[in-house]
């Protein structure tokens, strides 16, 4: 997922995409601790969407933060 299609997003849609995504990846690490995962390239893809998602929540609030501040 690039990061202009998670800005795209409200709030809660990407929150629902890192809950999507952490639960994807947990299921992907118990294939790859069984043996059983065809791809396992996909784990670190997953990894970094995630982080991706979270890195621009932060950015967002931190933006939000901001203009609050400068109308106070």
């Amino acid at each position: 997922m690039k990061a202009s299609e998670v800005r795209e997003l409200s709030d809660k849609e990407r929150q629902e995409k890192i809950d999507d995504l952490q639960q994807e990846f947990f299921n992907l690490k118990f294939q790859l601790a069984t043996g059983k995962i065809e791809n396992p390239g996909r784990l670190r893809l997953m990894r970094r969407d995630i982080a991706r998602i979270k890195t621009i929540q932060k950015e967002l609030a931190a933006e939000g933060e901001s203009k609050e501040e400068s109308k106070a």
